[in-house]
Parts: C-alpha cells; sequence; structure tokens
C-alpha cells in the first residue's frame, strides 16, 4: 500500500470512530430539534463546511461525487435553490441544492449531506421531502431525477414516488455530464458509453404521476359506482322480499279461514 494510501485510510476510520463515538455519548435527538428551510443569503457562510464534508463523506463510504466548490454551493443558497437544515443552537446539520437541465426540463436534487453530528435522527428524509416539494413549487413541470449509490437515498426516493430508470431517460444536457468529470468514476461512465455506471438513476415525472392519479381517481369513481350499483341491487331485493314476504303472509292468513270455515261446516 502506497504511503498516502495508508494515511488516508488512517484519518478515514479515525474520523469514522470519532462519528461512532460521538454517537454512544450524544443524548438523544428529534427531528423537532432542527429548523428545515430553503437556504437564504445569510447562509452562506456555511458554503465551506458543507462542501468539506460532502468530500469527506464521499471519500469514507469509497463512493465517487461530483465536487463542488463553496461559491458554487454559496450561489444556489442566494438564488433560493437550496434547503438546509439548522439544530436549534445554530449549527448547520443538513443540506442539499437544485440543480436545472435542459432549460428546466428536468431538476436534480444534488449534494444530499448530513453533519455527522446530526446523523440517525432522520434529517435525510425530512431535507430530500422538503427539496421535492421546493422542487415542485419552482418547477412543477419538470421532471425530477437523482444518480445516488446510496441505498438509504434510494428507498427515501421510492417513498417519494422515483422509478429506477435507464441513464436514456435523464436529461442529455452536457452540461450536467461534465459534473461527472471530477467523479472517481467517471472513468467507468465513459466506457459504458454514458448508458449505465455505478450510481442508480431514478425520476419523478409529473406528466407519469398525473396519469396514475387520474387512474386512481378513475379507479375509485368505477369502485364508487359498482357499490352504489350493489346497494341499489340489495335495496330493490329487500323490497321485493317483503312484498312478497307480505303476500305470502296474505294468502296463508286467508287460506287458513277458509280451512277453518271448511273444517267447521265438516
Amino acid at each position: 500500500m502506497a504511503l498516502h494510501d495508508f494515511i488516508n485510510c488512517f484519518f478515514i476510520t479515525k474520523r469514522n470512530f470519532d462519528c461512532s463515538f460521538y454517537y454512544l455519548g450524544r443524548k438523544s435527538m428529534t427531528i423537532s430539534e432542527f429548523l428545515i428551510i430553503p437556504a437564504k443569503p445569510e447562509h452562506v457562510t456555511y458554503a465551506e463546511q458543507i462542501c468539506n464534508e460532502m468530500f469527506e463523506s464521499a471519500k469514507a463510504r469509497g463512493t465517487g461525487i461530483a465536487r463542488r466548490k463553496p461559491e458554487y454551493v454559496a450561489n444556489k443558497m442566494i438564488e433560493g435553490k437550496a434547503v438546509i437544515a439548522l439544530h436549534k443552537d445554530g449549527r448547520w446539520a443538513g443540506f442539499v441544492y437544485i440543480e436545472t437541465w435542459g432549460h428546466g426540463d428536468y431538476v436534480a436534487n444534488s449534494g444530499l449531506i448530513v453533519n455527522p453530528e446530526f446523523r440517525k435522527v432522520g434529517l435525510a428524509k425530512a431535507i430530500k421531502k422538503r427539496v421535492f416539494e421546493l422542487s415542485r413549487e419552482k418547477y412543477p413541470h419538470a421532471k425530477i431525477f437523482g444518480l445516488t449509490t446510496g441505498l438509504a437515498v434510494m428507498k427515501i426516493n421510492s417513498e417519494l414516488g422515483y422509478e429506477p430508470v435507464t441513464y436514456s431517460e435523464l436529461t442529455q444536457d452536457e452540461e450536467f455530464w461534465k459534473g461527472c468529470q471530477s467523479c472517481v468514476n467517471y472513468d467507468i461512465l465513459l466506457s459504458k458509453d454514458r448508458k449505465n455506471c455505478m450510481c442508480t438513476a431514478m425520476l419523478w415525472d409529473p406528466v407519469d404521476k398525473e396519469r396514475e392519479l387520474k387512474e386512481k381517481i378513475q379507479r375509485k369513481a368505477e369502485a364508487k359506482e359498482r357499490l352504489e350499483r350493489i346497494t341499489q341491487k340489495q335495496s330493490l331485493l329487500k323490497r321485493i322480499e317483503a312484498k312478497l314476504w307480505k303476500s305470502a303472509k296474505k294468502f296463508v292468513a286467508v287460506n287458513f279461514h277458509k280451512s277453518k270455515k271448511v273444517v267447521k261446516e265438516f
């Protein structure tokens, strides 16, 4: 093993140990202790810390990531195209930003990161949900997609309605794919002719979701109509049954009196 690889391995192991020790020693936290809001210009002071943590986290996981500069992240905050989570004591707890491609036809929620000090609380899911809502508010007609190697993120995406797709269904905007150049897996992406890589592609399509919603509403309407028809038939059968029972009782009563009369005469 080369010396620099050994050093990197040592610091990554130490960092993970320190985080694990912190989890054991801290008091239990709840999601109510955090403010999860669209980022504002006043939050740019966190940009460098966030970028450093994005890089360190990816290195610790041994996965690739398109590295962003603090200026890029700060600009997202200024534009209101990001969501930040803050602990009640003022420390940054999590972050994610919005990118648009293909003239706004596609939206990506990128760079999801949670401060190691605040993991295991459910922040990733809450941040993802809030940036998804913000994306829908800003770009209601856009397809929202993501590329990730993280199983936790895939699970969150699935809960939000994302579907696994092939790379061909993602934006073909060259600027998006240029962002992958700083990823350690970029050579793999090129060797696969950009058809697949280590990341799983997931997509939320508003057209598909609208169609699914209409189909769901239609199915409910049809089920309601069937239930109403069944109820009407049951009501009709009950009325017929009651009428037949009334007629039967009348018939029995009349014939009973007739038979009694015949017996007396006999």
